[in-house]
């Protein structure tokens, strides 16, 4: 158990390609599988190592954020020592600088027991053994270690993550982008592992030379300077850093294969509990391959789509290949294929929406949260 180690989640996410999701919420309080949102991967995985000390830092239109991981209880992190911390950025733009923000906050790292620190990103999704990654890191005598994942078909995958360029032992030579160009990538998980007091020293040398203003960043800028080392992940990764990775990742959850490994492999994924009454499934309803929340009402057809709590699917309607986000209605005899709908959206009787697979129709509703 990683009992040293304290955690630090950091929302530098850029949400270019997700607005039609991220208008009034951050990319890491995005639903997800049909009652999580995105953040509970990585606070479930650092609870599932032990780490009992996790700071989430945010940005202003957090009030969703907030609501959900409120005190920290379903990751049982609402202590007395310890436990979950939010700070808010404020008015700046975390996608673009972070190293203030953290600057402004170092009385937290400071006075906190640990000594070392797991620092990550919310938007890469997987279920990972972070002290399997602490024993290597701690074995190789690791400044940093960087986390990274063997990627394929990244003309479509990882658009725009950070992509590791390294020499047969697996040293870092250079940190580049993915842009389509290649199938196979190394792409960088935004995950670090190091000693605390070598993010301070990240933190000081970055406001006090201006060399870079997003702590990521410094730490590229590192690798002659520290000795930085690489762990790969062998596991399912995602990122959910546009809409057409948001989609699959949500039908990828219909495989039960990769359902069973992001949601048990290495510890259970946890999320906010909200008492609802079972699913009431009516004679006319027709499911078939779909993952259906509780507290649904289905007269309908539903066939591979993902349905969040309380959405009522009324007699007649059809939904083919959607994600339906809860307290949605979808009217009598309506038709909705290859769609992503936002909270509360009511589809009226008769309509027919069509996306297209490689391009998912977006429903959004202006103040959903």
């Amino acid at each position: 158990m990683l009992k040293d180690y304290m955690g630090i989640v950091d929302l530098n996410e850029r949400e270019d390609n997700l607005k039609n999701l991220t208008r009034n919420r951050t990319v890491a309080s995005i639903p997800i599988a049909g009652r999580y949102r995105i953040i509970d991967f990585v606070l479930s995985n650092m609870v599932n190592a032990g780490i009992q000390n996790i700071g989430v830092f945010t940005k202003s239109k957090s009030r969703s954020l907030v609501d959900h991981i409120s005190g920290g209880r379903p990751w049982d992190l609402d202590r007395k020592n310890g436990g979950l911390f939010v700070f808010n950025f404020g008015y700046g733009n975390p996608s673009l600088e972070d190293v203030e923000m953290f600057k402004n906050n170092l009385d937290y790292l400071e006075l906190s027991k640990e000594n070392n620190v797991i620092l990550s990103s919310s938007y890469m999704i997987c279920n990972i053994d972070y002290e399997e990654a602490v024993k290597y890191h701690e074995s190789c005598g690791n400044d940093i270690t960087i986390i990274y994942t063997k990627a394929k078909n990244c003309a479509v995958n990882f658009l725009d993550c950070d992509t590791l360029n390294m020499d047969s032992t697996g040293k870092i030579i250079s940190v580049g982008k993915n842009i389509g160009v290649h199938d196979n990538n190394n792409i960088c998980m935004e995950m670090f592992i190091m000693k605390k007091q070598t993010l301070i020293e990240l933190i000081y040398k970055c406001v006090d030379t201006g060399i870079c203003r997003k702590i990521k960043h410094a730490i590229y800028r590192t690798i002659d300077d520290y000795k930085v080392g690489t762990y790969e992940f062998k596991g399912y990764a995602k990122c959910i850093n546009n809409i057409q990775a948001y989609y699959n990742f949500n039908l990828d959850c219909l495989d039960i294969k990769v359902s069973k490994e992001l949601f048990f492999n290495n510890g259970l994924i946890y999320t906010k509990v909200k008492d609802e009454a079972p699913t009431k499934y009516c004679e006319s309803s027709k499911v078939t391959n779909s993952l259906i929340a509780n507290g649904c009402i289905i007269e309908g057809e539903v066939e591979n789509s993902i349905i969040s709590r309380r959405v009522h699917v009324k007699k007649g309607a059809v939904i083919k290949n959607c994600i339906i986000m809860q307290n949605c209605i979808i009217g009598k005899s309506a038709e909705l294929i290859n769609i992503i709908t936002d909270k509360n959206i009511n589809v009226g009787d008769n309509k027919c929406l069509r996306g297209d697979e490689e391009i998912p129709l977006v429903i959004e509703k202006v103040h959903a949260i």
